[in-house]
């Protein structure tokens, strides 16, 4: 069988590419950086390395360490720096290892570059990407598989976006790059390498702020995004359920009108995410439904989660919601 690897056909007359998360994003800031000399890469190991994950692979060898920056491993200060070169015009994609490490740059990500715009009246915007891998999946351990985006959501001044697939991972990222506001761009690191996808070989936006929909169905809804989007996928197929699924892409800010669309149609919404239930996303699209879709709702909107917990060493499987447990919340609702 013929391998996928550098695999690529024209559709449409766009030259396509078959390649995996780690690759789109790679080509991604390629090409914003070969497009615009403003785009700088900073981070631990981002340059001789190429990241821990290898999503900056070959980018030192082509621009040189003025524009592939690698940091000491100091979070704070990789944030601040990029910070206050995005103030003065540059474009940095700074790169924080795993989600896990970086609350250190905390401050700096919620009472600096999330409220410059606002202090300074709008003379100073932080045009900044900060991408950094999360989520469990790969024996990680409770240091290495975190799930925080509920941290970020909460900051006003902020955009957060999760893709889960090859081709948004480039859309979104892109989109990003043309924002003036400061954007946490969380990369499932389960999906990096678990599947591929036609992808066009330049650049393009996929719309933040704008849900996909990726299946219709008139039974139940399921909401979901990042690394659970293949979980929900496999289950509602493996089963048979007439489900709509969608695919938040954005957490902030949040495509309510698709959100509050499909439970009106279907009446009964079932949410997944892989972080833990108190105060998650879920919590929040929960609430979003009690407030404007109320009357339509024909059953309690089920969350299924990780735990109130660390995330485990072992067990992963236990942690992470799986099929079961989906099936479990769909039949709840199905049956209510």
């Amino acid at each position: 069988m013929r391998s996928l690897r550098g695999y690529r056909k024209r559709r449409g007359g766009i030259l396509m590419a078959q390649i995996n998360m780690v690759q789109s994003l790679n080509k991604s800031i390629d090409l914003l950086m070969a497009n615009d000399e403003r785009v700088v890469v900073m981070g631990e190991d981002v340059g001789k390395d190429g990241g821990v994950f290898r999503v900056t692979d070959n980018l030192l060898s082509k621009y040189g360490e003025e524009r592939v920056i690698d940091t000491p491993l100091n979070e704070l200060g990789i944030v601040g720096m990029a910070t206050g070169m995005a103030m003065y015009g540059m474009k940095p994609i700074a790169e924080v290892q795993f989600q896990d490490y970086i609350f250190p740059a905390f401050d700096q990500i919620v009472n600096n570059a999330a409220k410059i715009r606002y202090r300074t009246g709008g003379r100073f915007n932080v045009p900044l990407i900060i991408r950094t891998p999360y989520g469990g999946g790969v024996k990680g351990g409770l240091y290495h598989s975190q799930s925080g985006e509920s941290y970020f959501v909460h900051t006003a001044g902020l955009i957060v976006v999760t893709p889960s697939n090859p081709y948004d991972a480039r859309g979104l990222l892109v989109a990003a790059y043309k924002k003036n506001d400061p954007v946490i761009f969380l990369e499932p690191k389960r999906l990096y390498r678990a599947s591929r996808a036609e992808v066009p070989d330049e650049l393009f936006e996929v719309e933040i702020g704008k849900a996909s929909r990726l299946r219709e169905g008139d039974d139940v809804s399921i909401i979901t995004y990042g690394s659970m989007v293949p979980v929900v996928m496999s289950t509602v197929e493996r089963n048979g359920v007439n489900a709509e699924v969608l695919d938040l892409r954005t957490l902030l800010p949040m495509d309510i009108e698709a959100i509050i669309g499909t439970a009106k149609k279907t009446g009964r919404v079932v949410i997944v995410h892989e972080a833990p239930k108190t105060l998650g996303v879920g919590a929040e699209i929960s609430a979003l439904l009690a407030e404007k879709a109320i009357d339509s709702l024909l059953a309690p909107v089920m969350r299924v989660t990780g735990y109130d917990t660390p995330f485990p060493y072992t067990h992963e499987d236990l942690y992470i919601p799986n099929e079961k447990r989906i099936m479990g919340a769909i039949h709840r609702v199905l049956a209510y």
